[in-house]
């Protein structure tokens, strides 16, 4: 039976590239209106949206394009039936697929964008699949598994003209726009330090790969579930949440937050790319004396430092800290013995200025000047337009934004913003994971134009893995 389902997935490999080369080419010499692709919508003038990730994460995102009243769910699909079963019953008249090749060689005329909200070490080929397909895509934060995907799908947003957004909804919030305000009136001072943290990891990090092989589920297809990550035996409780510990799938704390938590510093201070990296990484002990490092798993806290270069907004270079696994800044000398620090489900983002500080919570939320008296003293000029609905905008931002058509409308979180900003979190990545390399604990400099470290060369093995073979991503 294995030997069948090989073949079969090996068929259906062949397929999808066939057809993705043909859809492709077919672009330039038939009309949008018969393939359904680049900026094509339905004759009722709404957005057919194709889910792949249907439960988690999926299963609200697509809901919450549904609930825009511009978006209708048209296919979902899922390698495992048991994490679909919500959607399907929500979207009955949506087809189901668990193969998204599968998907795309079939439908392709049929839908116009995708959501993907998988497993982290999926997201890059699903969607730059689509985007060939010329569909616009949304896509759940980290944007990516590795920095060359990140670069790559910034790059294919521009060459195939979709419309993109990333699944972090605080950049749609009032929060981010008015940190900007109060920064762009001056009230803190030229900013050049940013703590962001979070209690993150709470899933197990830290620890060896379970050992013993355990039976499949008859609901999920494992080697679908697996893709690009390297030949495994399935293990229990891994699926459908404790992959984000394992970096053969996952990003650890700050795939999960720091998207949530570093765009507001991305916005306010208009920071890109990083020039440095340094870490220290926690470990745990596996006897009462001996301590433990599993390089195979995210460690159970960070503490890692960026800098960025000087910006237009800027007078010098900017030293942003992340912190996960429950560690915080100092309390700022501004706050009461009384008051309460730390933003709220322990995450929080805190700028130091030359005249001033100010932080905010997960997503940009319950923006804060201190001492916090100031905050509402403070009336700082709206400069930035507001996102209706906020956080929950965000999708309802991204189907009108296809509806529109591509460089039609701005979006919170376009690759164009949101592959710079993975590419930072994923270069603190590389220097956490160095510290499993032999001489690796150092800071790290950074050529962004060819996306390489400069004085650590062993350290680029994190800025493209390899693919398992037939699951390769490739420009």
């Amino acid at each position: 039976m294995e030997e069948v389902k090989k073949d079969q997935n090996a068929a259906s490999r062949r397929s999808f590239l066939k057809t993705s080369a043909i859809a492709a080419s077919a672009f330039m010499i038939v009309p949008r209106h018969v393939l359904g692709g680049k900026g094509f919508l339905a004759p009722s003038d709404r957005l057919i949206v194709a889910g792949v990730g249907a439960g988690g994460k999926g299963k609200s995102d697509i809901a919450a394009f549904a609930k825009s009243g511009k978006a209708d769910i048209g296919f979902l699909c899922d390698v495992d039936d048991r994490s679909a079963a919500d959607s399907r019953k929500a979207f009955p008249k949506a087809k189901y697929y668990k193969d998204w090749r599968e998907m795309y060689d079939k439908e392709h005329k049929n839908f116009d964008a995708v959501s993907v909200s998988t497993p982290d070490h999926n997201h890059a080929i699903i969607t730059y699949h689509a985007m060939q397909l010329g569909k616009h895509v949304y896509v759940q934060k980290p944007l990516t598994h590795d920095i060359y995907e990140a670069r790559l799908l910034t790059e294919a947003a521009k060459k195939y003209k979709v419309v993109t957004q990333m699944g972090n909804q605080g950049a749609s919030n009032d929060g981010t726009r008015l940190l900007s305000e109060w920064y762009d009136a001056g009230e803190i001072g030229d900013v050049h330090t940013v703590y962001c943290w979070t209690n993150r990891p709470v899933w197990p990090q830290g620890i060896q790969w379970p050992t013993g092989k355990a039976d499949i589920p008859k609901e999920l297809d494992w080697n679908l579930w697996l893709g690009t990550a390297p030949q495994k035996d399935y293990v229990d409780k891994l699926v459908p949440f404790n992959w984000r510990g394992w970096w053969d799938y996952g990003t650890g704390a700050l795939g999960d937050m720091g998207c949530h938590l570093v765009e507001a510093p991305f916005r306010v201070l208009d920071i890109r790319y990083a020039k440095d990296v340094q870490a220290s990484v926690g470990s745990v002990y596996v006897d009462s004396f001996k301590q433990g490092f599993f390089p195979e798993s995210c460690p159970p806290s960070s503490h890692i430092t960026l800098t960025f270069p000087k910006t237009a907004k800027t007078k010098g270079d900017i030293t942003l800290h992340w912190m996960d696994g429950g560690i915080q800044p100092e309390r700022p000398v501004e706050l009461k013995a009384d008051e309460p620090w730390g933003g709220e489900e322990g995450n929080g983002t805190l700028f130091i200025g030359t005249k001033g500080k100010m932080y905010a919570s997960t997503y940009s939320d319950a923006p804060t000047l201190l001492p916090k008296e100031r905050t509402k003293e403070v009336k700082a000029k709206q400069k930035w337009a507001r996102v209706p609905g906020g956080a929950g905008g965000h999708y309802a931002q991204w189907v009108e934004g296809c509806i529109a058509g591509y460089g039609k409308t701005e979006l919170s979180s376009s690759f164009e913003i949101a592959g710079p900003l993975t590419e930072a979190l994923l270069m603190a990545n590389l220097a956490v994971r160095g510290h499993a390399l032999k001489g690796g604990k150092k800071k790290y400099t950074w050529d962004n134009d060819n996306m390489k470290v400069t004085n650590f060369d062993e350290a680029n093995q994190f800025v493209k893995r390899q693919y398992r073979e037939g699951w390769e991503l490739k420009a």
